[in-house]
C-alpha cells in the first residue's frame, strides 16, 4: 500500500524553501499524510539526501509516531522524545531531530520517507540503519515526498 505524504511548504519535486535549510531557520517543514492502513500502530519517518558527496546524508530520523497522527508540525521539537511519545534518533551529523538541507553546492534531492508500521518499536536513540532493521517485517505501507534545495 502507498501512503500519501505532502507539505504545505513545497510540492513534490519542487524546491524546499530557504526557511527550512541551514541558510534559514533550519526548522522542519510541516508534513501531512493520509492513507494509513487500519492496522497501523505507529509511523516512522526518515529524511535523507542521496546526493551528498560522501554518500547518503541522513537529516532526520523519527519513529513511534502515534497511529492517530496525520502529520508533523512545522518546527517539530528536536528533543529525543516528543510529548506524544515519538522518538528521534541521531542524523549523520550526530544531532537529534531535524537538520535542514545544506548542500556544499549545486542542487540536491531530499527524500521524506514515511512508513506505517504494525507495531510500536522497542528501541530508542537509533539512527537510520538500526531503524530500518527494526522495521523489517512490520511495514504495512509507505510513501515518499521529495524536495530539492540548491546552494551556489
Amino acid at each position: 500500500m502507498t501512503l500519501s505524504i505532502t507539505s504545505t511548504a513545497f510540492a513534490q519535486a519542487q524546491p524546499i524553501p530557504v526557511l527550512y535549510s541551514c541558510d534559514g531557520k533550519g526548522i522542519s517543514p510541516p508534513l501531512a499524510w493520509s492513507g494509513a492502513p487500519a492496522a497501523t500502530k505507529s509511523f516512522a519517518l526518515i529524511m535523507d539526501d542521496p546526493d551528498a558527496p560522501m554518500g547518503t546524508y541522513v537529516h532526520w530520523v523519527i519513529y513511534n509516531i502515534p497511529s492517530s497522527a496525520v502529520g508533523l508540525p512545522q518546527a517539530t521539537s528536536k528533543d529525543a522524545e516528543l510529548t506524544d511519545g515519538s522518538l528521534q534518533g541521531p542524523n549523520t551529523g550526530g544531532r537529534t531531530g531535524y537538520t535542514g538541507p545544506c548542500p556544499p553546492g549545486g542542487t540536491h534531492r531530499y527524500f521524506f520517507k514515511l512508513y506505517a508500521l504494525d507495531t510500536m518499536l522497542s528501541i530508542s536513540g537509533v539512527g537510520k540503519d538500526q531503524l530500518l532493521k527494526a522495521m523489517q517485517g512490520h511495514i504495512l505501507a509507505q510513501g515518499e515526498l521529495m524536495g530539492t534545495f540548491t546552494r551556489k
